[in-house]
């Protein structure tokens, strides 16, 4: 397991495993995704990690395949904040995927978004429920009725005190304001401590002291708190070979020029790579030209 923050995390949407999630990989790849797969939320997945645990490949092979899988869209690898109580730093963490995601879909997993699924098959398909056998038939019986937690609380008065005893058509005539309460915020207790403070000797009728004690007390409406946002996560994408951070543009398959063995022209150029060459030994050879007139 990598420290406490570190390690792989499980892309969302991931659709069940089978035997053929890898099938369209080299061996080498898909017998190192398919032990990414099966590894807990948190492992260690680092080239040297997978090097100890897996039986047939080293340390080189493990990082080319990391790079390839990154490729095929399989794995991003991020850099995220993480916040404890009087520090927070920042952390790398890598993303996998059982099903080879777009470019688009790793761009939503870092702008924090959850990414919706690209097709049917990346969602679990719900299991059919199964037929329920037909009873046999019966006498028909009267539906049962649903009790809220404000009719419980009514028809359980008369065990407290015998003198607030209330009928099944007291209990649902007071119901709803029962009920008014817990809309209000208040709890059980304070509901039945304000329905029994201070009962005359003789009640003679429960339902009419019930009713008139439960709309005078009733509690003063609250204010539901405003929603606090939540902000999205911040996430910057790292190369999967190097560690350089960058753009989702900069990083095509999560891997950078570099080590793509790419040397990309100056921006705005429109110059190939042996042009820019070219260009700069010109340069060079007028340098050494007026420094040569100069002596």
């Amino acid at each position: 397991m990598a420290n406490s923050g570190y390690g792989k995390r499980h892309a969302p949407y991931e659709r069940p495993r089978t035997g053929t999630d890898f099938a369209h990989l080299p061996a080498r790849e898909a017998s190192i995704a398919a032990l990414i797969d099966r590894l807990p939320e948190g492992a260690a997945i680092d080239g040297k990690t997978l090097a100890s645990v897996h039986p047939h490949y080293g340390q080189a092979a493990c990082l080319t395949a990391l790079r390839r899988l990154s490729d095929a869209g399989h794995l991003r690898r991020f850099r995220e904040p993480r916040v404890r109580p009087g520090a927070s730093r920042w952390v790398s963490v890598t993303y996998f995927s059982r099903t080879a995601r777009s470019e688009a879909w790793w761009g939503e997993v870092q702008a924090g978004r959850v990414p919706q699924p690209e097709c049917v098959s990346d969602v679990e398909p719900a299991a059919e429920p199964e037929p329920t056998p037909r009873p046999a038939p019966s006498s028909p019986r009267p539906p049962t009725r649903r009790r809220s937690r404000a009719y419980d609380l009514l028809a359980a008065l008369g065990r407290t005190d015998s003198r607030l005893a209330l009928s099944a058509a007291d209990c649902t005539a007071l119901e709803p304001l029962a009920a008014e309460w817990f809309t209000r915020g208040a709890t059980e207790e304070q509901l039945v401590r304000a329905l029994l403070a201070g009962l005359p000797r003789e009640i003679h009728s429960p339902r009419g002291l019930v009713r008139t004690r439960l709309r005078d007390k009733v509690p003063p409406e609250t204010l539901a708190p405003e929603p606090v946002p939540v902000p999205a996560p911040r996430r910057i994408m790292e190369c999967t070979v190097c560690g350089a951070p960058g753009r989702p543009e900069a990083l095509p398959g999560g891997i950078c020029a570099p080590c793509r063995n790419e040397a990309p022209p100056p921006p705005g150029s429109g110059l190939t790579v042996n042009e820019v060459h070219a260009h700069v030994g010109r340069l060079r050879a007028l340098v050494r030209t007026r420094e040569r007139t100069r002596t």
